[in-house]
């Protein structure tokens, strides 16, 4: 999104590189397909450079979705926000990739984390070993884009493994929150997602990235630091903070105790909301968000009040990628999202 489009009317440069974007978009596949490739030609329209589309097992599959967005659009940089290695093997999501980077000339941009661990319970995965298992599926994934035969055996474990696809460059964001995954990501991943919608966070967040890029190669361009923050952006501050509350019971269900005491959060609501979750519970768990939650974990409220939150992210990172929800009127607050953007990053009011 430039500086000097107009406001919510830009349109995605015509050579988006994957690995230099700044203005992302999450698009969680709750809707029908056709629906999400609407939002994702809306998107590019709008100005954003990358279309992010969540992955859980409780909505649509992100990779039939991707394809869809992908047929939707033409520039616009595509790829899951984000996967983990614990549902999928590495090399099965080594592979997704490689396709949607095929399907979509060029345009993948792999999104990869830990996962939600309430979500990852609910499915009786046992979430070990979260920081070896991201950075060994990073290093495992780009040996077989480079059309390595990959043997290795670790956290993920993999023997005379190879994909039947032309060799792909594709860039690996890393979902991030917590000091170690902060730090690895810094040091190995081409660009780091921060799940963070409050500058306090991002703040706190800059040592760990700086540890980081301490033991990173040389010879490496440093990292893309993006704020994956959840927005929710509406006609008024109340309209938009009640459709925050799905998206902020899975940051704050999963959020460590750390970052609950940076914000003042109780421990006791939290687990609550963790709890409600692991049980399936959703409707219990959003009724249990507090506005203490929302808002640390959320940036909520109309185009004006996104405008200053957003401001004040952009002096920590490269860039944004908004996170669900959105705001009530998903059509809306895709353009009142991008009006935000172009205005917080140009200095307008």
């Amino acid at each position: 999104m430039t500086a000097d489009a107009e406001e919510g009317s830009g349109q995605a440069d015509d050579d988006v590189d994957p690995a230099e974007v700044s203005w992302g978009i999450e698009l969680t596949p709750e809707h029908p397909l056709e629906r999400i490739a609407e939002l994702a030609a809306h998107a590019e329209t709008a100005g954003f450079d990358a279309a992010f589309t969540s992955s859980h097992y409780f909505n649509r599959d992100p990779w039939i979705t991707l394809t869809r967005m992908a047929d939707a659009t033409e520039a616009i940089a595509l790829g899951p926000g984000v996967v983990n290695p614990y549902e999928s093997h590495p090399a099965t999501l080594a592979s997704a990739i490689a396709t949607l980077d095929e399907v979509s000339d060029g345009r993948a941009i792999c999104g990869l984390g830990a996962g939600d661990r309430s979500t990852l319970a609910a499915l009786g995965i046992e979430r070990d070993r979260p920081l070896r298992r991201v950075l060994e599926t990073m290093r495992v994934a780009r040996r077989l884009w480079a059309g390595e035969t990959v043997t290795h055996d670790g956290a993920v474990t993999v023997e005379d493994a190879s994909l039947n696809l032309d060799p792909v460059d594709v860039p690996v964001f890393v979902g991030a929150q917590g000091p170690g995954m902060l730090g690895m990501s810094a040091a190995h991943g081409d660009g780091v997602l921060i799940n963070a919608a409050h500058p306090r966070d991002l703040a706190w967040a800059r040592d760990s990235l700086e540890d980081g890029l301490a033991k990173r190669d040389a010879e490496r361009d440093p990292p893309r630091t993006l704020a994956f923050a959840s927005t929710s952006v509406a006609e008024t501050d109340e309209a938009a903070r009640e459709a925050a509350r799905p998206p902020v019971a899975f940051i704050a269900g999963g959020a460590a105790e750390p970052t609950l005491d940076r914000h003042d959060i109780d421990p006791d609501a939290a687990r609550a909301v963790s709890e409600a979750l692991e049980r399936g519970s959703l409707g219990e768990a959003f009724d249990r968000v507090t506005p203490t939650m929302i808002d640390a974990f959320c940036v909520a409220g109309t185009v004006e009040t996104v405008t200053e939150r957003y401001r004040d992210l952009l002096e920590h990172v490269d860039g944004i990628v908004v996170g669900s929800p959105l705001g009530p009127d998903i059509d809306r607050a895709v353009d009142d999202a991008a009006t935000a953007l172009d205005r917080a990053s140009s200095g307008a009011e």
